[in-house]
């Protein structure tokens, strides 16, 4: 009998690095690896970090070190990073922070099993000199889907073996990646592409994550159709930018067509688009969003700022009006849809009058989640040789007035909704919290979530129809409508 070796996945960043997890995940269990989910029970603790912003290095960092002190307390014996900081780092990283035993790359993704045994066994896996893999791939898309194999995490280039373990499965065909879900949620992400084709000066995912590359339309209902087989009732498409999807296939518009085949497979109630760039909707799109059974009408718009002058130093389009007609646009067609955004203030020469301006579009923009962050130099971007840098405490002063403001704006946004029809997903029912889901116009851990008044005859993946009755700032207080059975039709 072969040696029992249990291996535990700690996930930090995005909904992106979740299913790469995932994928990873599927990889070891394929080949015998035990995955257990307290990680001081797992010989190996594998943590997926996060490289996108200090803070979020950080905590990356701060998870390292504490599944590291593991080692002293309990069976791990080996704490091994992946993800996008230990690509966009590798052998630096290694050396500024000994306490973990290996730092792998997206290279070594598919031969993850390998390298936790060799790692276990005592030896040693030489980490990676960082590149830009924007370099990896041709500059055209058109040329992207015939190059050579490139690592792209959740794309599955390989050939799964047969005979999978229970709970294990390639969605469909040979290109399908192993998977092997973490949780029970009724919720699950499939990444639709990789990458990022947009130069904003601000950024560096482009350089670790590589140029934009779709996956096959076939691959994305394939794998919804093997989550809506484990349970799954929400699937929530990600990317690094949603609206390119179909460009280096040939066709710009294939998510118009992709969305509803994914919502007519069986089992998917419910079907969002996150990440999408708001200089590149188009009337299409918006309309398959807003018109679509079963896909929500969520609009998830990296606006980041709105004076003109600041989005052009970004390296971004638009500005306050512009911004404001394409939420006039998308409401037109749907006066219920959920908006979200991002917002940077703080970016080297934003004056005060930008500021303000700012200001004007987030009060007159009536979005559903704000998220509010303070400009930081972040090494390999463009912005880090700008002039202009403001100092620290105005950028503290002004990330502090924007976030009071986005909070109040968000709160009034939910008061708007009071006496709102509303289709819940119900996402957990405990003695403590009694039943908590998700409306339409929320996405998964950002923008807040639904309660019940009631939450006798709920369960987990139950979707319902439910009148809102009261807020908690973001958060919707619903009753039912009718009994469950009536609900849920």
């Amino acid at each position: 009998m072969p040696e029992r070796r249990t291996v535990a996945l700690v996930t930090l960043g995005c909904a992106r690095n979740e299913v790469d997890s995932e994928e990873l995940a599927g990889r070891l269990a394929a080949d015998g690896w035990e995955l257990v989910e307290d990680a001081s029970a797992a010989d190996v603790a594998v943590v997926n970090t996060c490289g996108f912003v200090e803070a979020a290095k950080k905590d990356s960092v701060d998870a390292l070190l504490e599944a590291n002190d593991l080692k002293d307390h309990g069976k791990t014996q080996a704490v091994v990073a992946v993800g996008c900081m230990a690509e966009r780092y590798g052998k630096d990283l290694a050396e500024a922070l000994p306490e973990a035993d290996a730092i792998l790359g997206f290279d070594d993704y598919a031969d993850i099993s390998d390298r936790l045994q060799t790692i276990l066994n005592g030896g040693i896996h030489a980490s990676h000199t960082p590149r830009d893999r924007r370099k990896l791939l041709p500059i055209s898309p058109a040329e992207r889907q015939s190059a050579p194999d490139v690592a792209l995490p959740g794309h599955a280039q390989d050939t799964p073996p047969e005979d999978l373990p229970d709970g294990l499965a390639p969605a469909s065909g040979p290109r399908a990646p192993l998977r092997r879900r973490l949780d029970t949620s009724p919720v699950a992400s499939v990444k639709l592409a990789s990458g990022c084709d947009r130069r904003c000066s601000f950024c560096a995912i482009p350089s670790f994550r590589g140029s934009f590359i779709s996956r096959r339309p076939s691959d994305v209902l394939g794998e919804t159709r093997w989550l809506a087989e484990q349970g799954v009732k929400e699937v929530m498409l990600v990317s690094e930018n949603n609206t390119s999807y179909g460009k280096d296939l040939g066709d710009i518009r294939l998510l118009e067509t992709l969305l509803p085949e994914l919502a007519a497979v069986d089992g998917i109630e419910r079907v969002r688009v996150s990440y999408l760039q708001p200089a590149e909707m188009r009337p299409g799109l918006i309309d398959v969003l807003t018109s679509t059974d079963k896909v929500v009408p969520y609009f998830d718009l990296s606006f980041q700022h709105s004076a003109p002058g600041v989005l052009r130093a970004m390296r971004r389009f638009g500005d306050t009006e512009r911004f404001l007609e394409l939420l006039d646009t998308i409401r037109a067609k749907a006066p219920t849809a959920g908006v979200r955004s991002n917002f940077i203030v703080g970016f080297p020469g934003e004056t005060e009058a930008d500021f303000k301006e700012l200001e004007r579009f987030l009060t007159a923009a009536r979005l559903d989640a704000i998220g509010v962050f303070g400009y930081s130099d972040e090494e390999g971007t463009e912005a880090v040789g700008y002039e202009g840098k403001l100092d620290a405490d105005t950028i503290a002063e002004r990330l502090a007035h924007l976030s009071r403001l986005a909070e109040e704006l968000t709160a009034q946004r939910a008061e708007e909704r009071i006496g709102d029809t509303v289709r819940v997903l119900v996402e957990s029912v405990d003695d403590e919290d009694g039943a908590v889901g998700r409306a339409e116009h929320q996405a998964p851990e950002t923008d807040g979530q639904v309660t019940f008044t009631e939450s006798a005859g709920l369960a987990p993946g139950l979707m319902v129809e439910a009148k809102v009755v009261a807020t908690e700032g973001v958060d919707l207080v619903v009753e039912l409508i009718g009994g469950v059975e009536e609900a849920g039709r």
